[in-house]
């Protein structure tokens, strides 16, 4: 997905996993704002390619999308995540959403979130807080 439309349009996409205590709190964030997301479970439905693809051109690389503390990525090995290439970080993180970082929202603008940082989060979603 690389635009938001229709019912969406006015969402932000919120892509968690039910026992992040970060998602949680992000979620119970959004409530108490009274603003509009939609959410989705990152395990059983993951970000596809072409959305990781915009979030790490905002981010400026891929090394920000992986959930570093989380046993996929243990599994897999640091060294081994340094030396992959885009294109196999990004195969990778849209195989397993347990590797990318917690949570991954894409705002109605287009803009992208990773992790809760409450500051962020409020700047970038003021503008649909009621």
């Amino acid at each position: 997905m690389t635009y938001l439309s229709g019912e969406v349009a006015d969402r932000v996409l919120v892509y968690s996993f039910n026992r992040c205590s970060t998602c949680r709190k992000a979620v119970a964030w959004l409530k108490n704002r009274s603003v509009p997301y939609m959410l989705i479970d990152i395990t059983a439905d993951p970000p596809d390619i072409e959305l990781l693809n915009q979030a790490m051109g905002q981010l400026g690389g891929c090394s920000g999308l992986f959930n570093t503390s989380g046993q996929s990525y243990r599994s897999i090995g640091a060294s081994n995540v340094k030396a992959m290439n885009d294109t196999q970080a990004l195969e990778a993180l849209a195989a397993d959403g347990k590797l990318i970082k917690r949570p991954f929202a894409q705002t109605p603008n287009g803009r992208f979130l990773i992790g809760f940082r409450p500051q962020e989060w409020e700047e970038e979603l003021s503008f649909l807080f009621p």
